[in-house]
């Protein structure tokens, strides 16, 4: 349907009403400390967890499976890490990739932080790092002109397939 205003064409609409809880959570506190406050992991997706370090996984993700490996200490710096720290996130960050490529076959990852609210963090005050599966196509139509992802599986479902691929990763060298 052209619109009669700009002489383009009026775009249809698809909503994504699940993403409403994300805009509207503006609680205050961490939602990552809140999460490792919990006594119920399953609950709050957190799907490992070492003595300085745990990961968990994103509610609003951009693919299926998206994680984040944060430090358990609640420090938004990333210089102010200590090695111990360091060491445990990079061992987890290992253990997901291992745990991602044995449930889902990604063909790559995107792996990074967004460290300040200029460069995209929503959660500037606890570090962590996202942890993202790709596939060849999954940036379709959808995201680019309707501005809605379709994430492919529930993130019950995501948790326990990367749950039962964690417990069956012995180590990482």
């Amino acid at each position: 349907m052209r619109n009669w205003l700009t002489g383009g064409f009026r775009m249809k609409k698809l909503w994504a009403p699940w993403r409403v809880a994300y805009i509207r959570s503006s609680k205050k506190g961490c939602f990552l400390c809140e999460a490792l406050r919990s006594k119920h992991p399953k609950k709050v997706h957190i799907l490992e967890r070492s003595d300085r370090a745990f990961t968990i996984m994103n509610l609003y993700p951009y693919n299926s499976g998206h994680c984040m490996v944060a430090p358990i200490r609640h420090i938004g710096d990333y210089t102010r890490l200590n090695d111990n720290e360091i060491h445990d996130m990079h061992r987890l960050l290992m253990r997901i990739l291992e745990a991602m490529k044995r449930v889902f076959t990604p063909q790559g990852f995107n792996v990074g932080m967004n460290l300040g609210e200029v460069a995209g963090a929503g959660v500037v005050d606890h570090v962590h790092t996202h942890v993202v599966p790709r596939w060849l196509g999954d940036t379709n139509y959808m995201p680019v002109i309707a501005n809605t992802k379709v994430v492919i599986d529930s993130l019950e479902n995501t948790y326990d397939l990367l749950k039962e691929a964690l417990d069956k990763i012995d180590t990482l060298q």
